[in-house]
């Protein structure tokens, strides 16, 4: 496999683990109940529009944002990996992140309202996706991998919006078990995705120390 479709892969994995499609299509279902299928469409068009925009922005200026507040990648990516890993770990254990979930009185009722807050920001870009994104934006430039980023997260999105114009259909075929199967699966990566961060963190700050 070659150097740039590791990363590519790795990207994708670790995007559809966090905002994970699947599990997000029963979601939109809910939060345009009684909508018509052209209201619908417009509430996943106008997520995918900021999905994209979040996605783009948090890995092509996430460092030079992190420069701004005198944080260098290597403190992001231990508290970005910390935050990651509670995601993980609540996916594991079956239920919704705090940091991805909002409550229920927060929940906006018109078609741009939902599309933005919550089901763009923070369900499916949140903190635990925008802090993978910099880190990832960071490790693309730094290793010549910027090809492998624009592929992996160019393919995400494109079965994001599947996911999401399809959305009726989809959930035809899921099931609660088969939802609960997809979290915990998606849970195990991102938690393998978490720790690689927090080890990468920590072996920069020894090294640092050390040297």
């Amino acid at each position: 496999m070659g150097f740039e479709s590791a990363f590519a892969i790795k990207v994708f994995a670790a995007l559809f683990a966090i905002m994970n499609p699947i599990a997000n299509i029963p979601i939109l279902l809910s939060l345009t109940e009684g909508a018509s299928e052209a209201g619908r469409r417009r509430v996943a068009r106008t997520a995918m529009i900021g999905v994209t925009i979040g996605c783009v922005v948090s890995a092509a200026a996430g460092s030079a944002i992190l420069s701004m507040f005198g944080l260098t990648v290597n403190d992001f990516r231990l508290a970005g990996g910390l935050l990651v890993l509670l995601i993980a770990l609540s996916m594991l254990h079956g239920s919704a992140s705090a940091q991805h979930q909002p409550s229920g009185k927060e929940m906006g009722t018109g078609d741009e309202d939902v599309a933005v807050y919550p089901l763009t920001f923070p369900l499916l870009v949140g903190p635990g996706t925008i802090a993978t994104l910099i880190v990832f934006g960071h490790t693309a430039v730094a290793d010549g991998r910027i090809a492998g980023l624009v592929a992996g997260l160019v393919v995400f999105l494109v079965v994001l919006a599947a996911a999401l114009f399809s959305a009726p259909v989809l959930a035809r075929y899921l099931s609660p078990k088969v939802t609960a199967i997809t979290q915990r699966l998606m849970g195990m990566i991102l938690a393998a995705i978490a720790m690689q961060m927090i080890v990468a963190s920590l072996q920069a700050l020894f090294k640092g120390i050390l040297g």
